[in-house]
């Protein structure tokens, strides 16, 4: 039976009571939906719809009804070995962040020196992405150094603790990723912008999908294995 032809079938009260981790990871599309929203479901997974959708005082019947409507065809599928997805995230995200971050700091500093006295610039954002692109350098140091290798071994091995600081760091990220928003207007340029200021937002608009999705895969589909 597809996937959404499961959620059809399902009283809505089941889906609202899981956690929006675990719809993230099951339905295909349920990140686009949450992310419309503004539910956390990278940092936030382990609430329950129904508890997510309060606090941000969201219809989570009318959540429920979207995540329904969704294509039952699944993404690429991720590596399911341990070895091979850590690689993949070094590779589809590590490396991206390491590459982007820099070049939006300076478009950053370029737009709040050329527009510092337009009402809407977004003062403060090269100094706040200096300082997230230094916190995550560091943590993406820890993974591949420390906790990646880890998780290679065979047999597996309990990770509790050095997960559980990585998940803290999460927090962090996420927390770094509402003060762009912040600073942006929610990622609004206003219609005067410069193809620098529209470059800009649409590079951060970049980072925080990738840096969700980095999240999310690590905290709800790898750390789970090892806990």
């Amino acid at each position: 039976m597809s996937t959404a032809t499961t959620l059809e079938a399902a009283p809505m009260a089941g889906v609202i009571e899981r956690t929006l981790g675990e719809l993230a990871r099951d339905i295909p599309g349920a990140t686009a939906v949450f992310r419309r929203h503004r539910l956390d479901f990278c940092c936030g997974g382990g609430a329950t719809l129904r508890d997510a959708a309060q606090a941000r005082g969201v219809d989570a019947d009318a959540v429920c009804s979207e995540l329904a409507t969704l294509s039952p065809q699944p993404a690429s599928p991720l590596p399911q070995r341990p070895a091979e997805l850590t690689q993949f995230i070094v590779q589809r995200f590590h490396d991206v962040h390491r590459r982007e971050l820099p070049e939006l700091v300076r478009l950053a500093e370029k737009v709040e020196r050329v527009h510092r006295e337009h009402p809407e610039v977004p003062a403060g954002l090269a100094d706040h992405l200096r300082g997230m692109h230094e916190e995550l350098l560091q943590h993406m140091e820890k993974e591949e150094t420390i906790l990646f290798p880890m998780m290679a071994q065979e047999p597996p091995m309990p990770l509790r603790p050095p997960i559980q600081r990585m998940r803290e760091e999460h927090v962090d990220h996420g927390e770094a990723l509402q003060r762009i928003q912040a600073l942006t207007h929610e990622l609004r340029e206003p219609a005067d912008a410069c193809n620098t200021w529209a470059s800009l937002y649409a590079g951060l608009r970049k980072l925080c999908d990738d840096l969700v999705e980095h999240i999310h895969i690590e905290n709800n589909l790898l750390f789970p294995r090892f806990e």
